[in-house]
C-alpha cells in the first residue's frame, strides 16, 4: 500500500520552491519569464573559493569528515564570529551541517518537545513552520504590519509567550521582507527573553552580509540571554555559494552535542570538499561579501523606484536581503477576461501567466496580502520586470 506517513503527509510543499518549477516550465516551452521567484544570489562563487575547493579534491580529502565538521572550519566560524560579531564562541559550539535549513531543523529537532510552542513573527521564511511541525511542536504565528517595517514588537512578543512556549525564531536581514532588526530593537526583545528562563532564541542570520544599514547586529550580543541564544547562519547568500550546502549552529555546548548526536544519526559530516571551500569564505577579508552587498544595494534603489512607481503596490524600503514584499491589497477582487484575482496566489499566477514574471505569494510567508520578489537578478531583468508588470496591471479592472 503507498502510504507516507502522517507526519510528512502533513507538510506543506515549499511553494517558493513550486514557483521557479512553474517558471521552468514555461521557459522550456519557449517563454521568455523573468523569475523574481528565487532566492539566491545570481553571482558565481568567488574564485578564491573554488580553488580552496580543488586543492582540497587534490589533497584527497574523500573520507568521512567529523560529523560536526572539520576542525579548521569550525576555528574559521569561531574566528568569523569573533571578528565580526564580536561573539565569542568555541569549536564545540559550533555543528556544522547540510546549509543553514538542515542546521534550523536540528536546532528544532533537539530542543522543542511535542505540544511546546515557537513564537514566529509573520511574514515568515517559508520553512519555518514545517520544520516546527516536523518537530510536533506549534507555532504560534504574530502578525506584523508593513507600517513597522514588519518587526515584531516587544510588546506583540511578550503577549504571545505562554508557559508551554520553548522558543522564539526570527530572522535578521528577513526573508522575505528585507527587514533589519537594530540594536535597540533586539535589545527591546532581550528584555522580554530575560523574564522568560525557559525560552530558547533562534536567531536566522543568514542574510548577515547583505545589509544595507551598516554593522549587522546579533541578539546574541546580550549576556543576560547569550547562553539561551542559537545562531544560525552559513555562507549561501554572503559568499554565494547556495549549492555547497554549508550551514552552521553556534549555541551553548549543551544544544551543540545534542545537534550532533542527531546529525550523527542522520547525514554525519558535510561534503568534505564544501567545507573546505567554506573555510576559505569565513577566513577571508570580506571584499567579495562586500562587493555582492554593493550590487544588491544599487538593485534594490532600482527596482524600489520602479515598484513604487506602480500605482497599487504599497511597498516598504528593505533594508537587508534582496526581496521587495509590497503589500497588493489594492489589486484584490480586480478581473481580467473573467479571471478574478482574489487571493495574492491568485495575483501571483496572474503575473507569471501574462507578465510572464514569476514571483511567491506572500500566503506562503504567512502574509496573505502580499507577493515576494527578488532583485537577485540583473537590472536588466529588473527593469523588463516592472515594465511587465506595469502593462499587467493596467488590464485589471
Amino acid at each position: 500500500m503507498e502510504k507516507v506517513s502522517s507526519r510528512i503527509a502533513a507538510l506543506e510543499e515549499s511553494q517558493t520552491i513550486a514557483m521557479s518549477q512553474k517558471s521552468r516550465e514555461l521557459a522550456a516551452q519557449g517563454i521568455d519569464v523573468v523569475n523574481l521567484s528565487l532566492g539566491e544570489p545570481d553571482f558565481f562563487t568567488p574564485d578564491f573559493i573554488k580553488e580552496a575547493a580543488k586543492r582540497a579534491i587534490d589533497e584527497n580529502f574523500s573520507f568521512y569528515p567529523p560529523v560536526s565538521g572539520y576542525k579548521d572550519l569550525l576555528e574559521a566560524i569561531c574566528g568569523k564570529l569573533k571578528r565580526e560579531n564580536d561573539l565569542t564562541f568555541t569549536p564545540d559550539q559550533v555543528v556544522v551541517s547540510a546549509g543553514a535549513k538542515h542546521s534550523l531543523s536540528n536546532v528544532l529537532m533537539c530542543v522543542v518537545e511535542k505540544d511546546d510552542e515557537v513564537v514566529v513573527p509573520a511574514p515568515y521564511w517559508v520553512s519555518y513552520v514545517e520544520l516546527i511541525k516536523l518537530a510536533e511542536g506549534r507555532s504560534v504565528i504574530v502578525p506584523t504590519t508593513i507600517e513597522n517595517d514588519f518587526k515584531i514588537t516587544p510588546q506583540q512578543l511578550e503577549a504571545a509567550i505562554t508557559p508551554k512556549t520553548r522558543a522564539f525564531l526570527f530572522c535578521s536581514p528577513s526573508n522575505p521582507t528585507g527587514s533589519v532588526y537594530s540594536k535597540a530593537e533586539l535589545e527591546a526583545i532581550a528584555r522580554v527573553i530575560e523574564q522568560h528562563p525557559n525560552i530558547i532564541v533562534i536567531s536566522d542570520e543568514i542574510y548577515e552580509h547583505i545589509n544595507f544599514v551598516g554593522k549587522h547586529e546579533s541578539i546574541a550580543q546580550f549576556d543576560s540571554i547569550r547562553d539561551r541564544v542559537v545562531i544560525i547562519n552559513g555562507v549561501s547568500k554572503g559568499y554565494a555559494m547556495t549549492g555547497w550546502r554549508i550551514g552552521f549552529s553556534a549555541s551553548a555546548k549543551w544544544i551543540a552535542k545534542a545537534a550532533a548526536k542527531l546529525q550523527g544519526q542522520q547525514t554525519s559530516g558535510v561534503c568534505t570538499i564544501a567545507q573546505k571551500a567554506a573555510t576559505a569564505a569565513f577566513k577571508s577579508d570580506g571584499q567579495t561579501t562586500r562587493q555582492m552587498c554593493e550590487a544588491f544595494k544599487r538593485r534594490r534603489d532600482l527596482f524600489v523606484k520602479g515598484i513604487s512607481g506602480i500605482n497599487g503596490f504599497k511597498i516598504n524600503v528593505p533594508q537587508g536581503a534582496f526581496y521587495l514584499f509590497p503589500d497588493i491589497t489594492h489589486f484584490l477582487g480586480l478581473q481580467f477576461n473573467e479571471q478574478v484575482v482574489a487571493t495574492a496566489d491568485d495575483f501571483a499566477m496572474y503575473l507569471l501567466n501574462n507578465a510572464h514574471v514569476a514571483v511567491v505569494s506572500g500566503s506562503a510567508f504567512g502574509s496573505p496580502y502580499n507577493i515576494r520578489l527578488s532583485y537577485a537578478t540583473s537590472d536588466e531583468k529588473l527593469s523588463m520586470a516592472v515594465e511587465r508588470i506595469a502593462q499587467a496591471v493596467k488590464l485589471l479592472r
